[in-house]
């Protein structure tokens, strides 16, 4: 499959241009960005072609992977799949629900195929804990907590982009905690509660569609030694928290492109495709809709 890369940050430099170049069902042909000379460097570093015009990528390739701020990433989606590209999307797909929905129309309307890169989703061994605790059902309350230090400490992190300055924890982390909530608890009835923190922590509790209610703490300005990521459960079956992978990012993308090669010749759409990546934008948009003025 050949693919182009859009975007020419920390994101597509440490993890989608090295993945995307080394699969072995994928050829990368280009890579588009902002800056053209990041896109040329990019490009050179990984034996691509860098294109000053998004539409001349789109037209020699057959799926494009996306590393750019969610809304910037949803009209480059819609333009992308009514060229005929298969899609593999960041998390969130957008930051508006109208945004995630044009994506989602777009896809259908070509007929391409659609993976979100939920990171959790991709780990084998946490994707396989979410499958099985799907399964098991019976599940009476959860709580997870995302805890990035992108902006704590000395906030000279790669990630301190301006749009995560912007949208906060739960446009960023907040897709991480979804991704694995919905298949195990079920859809999100209502955002019951929604309240800010220290630092622009956010505090959610959501009602489920199967009655199970959960809640999560969401932030990315929690010092170094508190940061990390843990969802706990408890029903029927017990208590039971979701594992830490031993596996990487790219480890993730690189099963996400696998799922993509897979999507786009069977036909079937992947439970991470971008109606699910809708279905977490409007959530999110509904907690956002809810929370007070900043604490701070």
């Amino acid at each position: 499959m050949r693919i182009g890369l859009l975007g020419t940050g920390p994101w597509a430099h440490m993890v989608y241009a090295p993945v995307l170049s080394a699969h072995d069902g994928l050829d990368l042909v280009g890579v588009w960005g902002r800056r053209p000379q990041a896109a040329k460097e990019l490009a050179e570093a990984h034996g691509a072609q860098a294109y000053d015009d998004v539409d001349a990528l789109l037209a020699d390739v057959d799926a494009v992977a996306v590393a750019l701020p969610p809304d910037v990433q949803a009209d480059l989606a819609v333009r992308a799949a009514r060229a005929g590209c298969h899609l593999l999307l960041d998390k969130p797909v957008a930051t508006k629900p109208a945004g995630a929905r044009a994506v989602v129309q777009a896809v259908a309307e070509a007929r391409v195929a659609s993976v979100v890169f939920f990171t959790t989703r991709f780990l084998s061994d946490t994707g396989a804990w979410i499958d099985r605790q799907a399964d098991a059902g019976g599940w009476f309350t959860a709580h997870a907590q995302w805890l990035g230090s992108v902006f704590a400490d000395s906030g000279d992190s790669p990630f301190a982009t301006p749009w995560r300055a912007e949208k906060g924890a739960l446009w960023d982390v907040g897709p991480h905690a979804l991704s694995v909530l919905l298949p195990i608890l079920g859809d999100v009835r209502r955002v019951s509660a929604a309240a800010r923190g220290r630092g622009g922590t956010v505090h959610l509790v959501l009602d489920h569609a199967g009655g199970a209610s959960s809640t999560l703490t969401l932030s990315l300005t929690a010092p170094s030694a508190a940061s990390g990521a843990d969802l706990e459960i408890r029903g029927e079956a017990g208590t039971f928290r979701l594992p830490e992978s031993s596996e990487d990012a790219a480890t993730a993308l690189g099963r996400a492109a696998d799922a993509l090669i897979a999507t786009a010749r069977s036909g079937r759409p992947h439970p991470c495709d971008a109606a699910f990546g809708l279905r977490v934008t409007e959530i999110l948009a509904d907690a956002e809709a809810l929370l007070p003025a900043d604490a701070d």
